[in-house]
């Protein structure tokens, strides 16, 4: 139904939305995914997308993980999730990028340029099926695949300032 709010809700133990993400989640410490975990997804739910973008870039948009075809029974990803191209769980991992073309998979932590911090948007995307895409899409062909499939989103929003 349009306009109606949200049920689904995506939540980490390692920061709070808004609040900064811990270094260890940065290139400026390990690098690793941060644990997240989320709850009210439409019944319907077949599969979700994360997506996690800085809006903040100074050349434009970078994207810093594209993960699709989580399986829609899961509930929770763990910290420092391997960057292997399919997952165990059939969940695949696309491209990242920026206005250049980069194309490293798997999770990207934050490294902006020093100055304000930046917000690290961690999207999650509730939709009817999987996509049909290969592991190392780019996020243009994801986004394509997902339009008109998305059931639910939801959002939460990191901040990082290098040191």
């Amino acid at each position: 139904m349009p306009g109606a709010p949200s049920r689904l809700q995506l939540e980490s133990p390692a920061f709070n939305d808004g609040d900064p993400l811990p270094a260890l989640y940065t290139a400026e410490g390990l690098d690793l995914s941060p644990p997240l975990h989320w709850r009210g997804e439409p019944a319907r739910t077949g599969s979700f997308i994360l997506w996690m973008e800085d809006p903040d870039a100074p050349s434009g948009t970078w994207i810093h993980w594209v993960l699709f075809n989580i399986p829609g029974h899961l509930h929770a990803l763990p910290s420092g999730l391997d960057r292997l191209p399919e997952l165990p769980n059939g969940a695949r991992h696309g491209r990242c990028g920026g206005v250049v073309h980069f194309p490293r998979l798997g999770y990207q932590g934050p490294q902006p340029p020093p100055g304000a911090p930046h917000h690290y948007c961690f999207q999650l995307f509730a939709l009817e099926h999987h996509l049909p895409l290969q592991a190392g899409a780019s996020p243009m062909a994801v986004r394509r695949a997902m339009h008109g499939h998305v059931l639910d989103r939801t959002w939460l929003v990191g901040t990082y300032a290098t040191r």
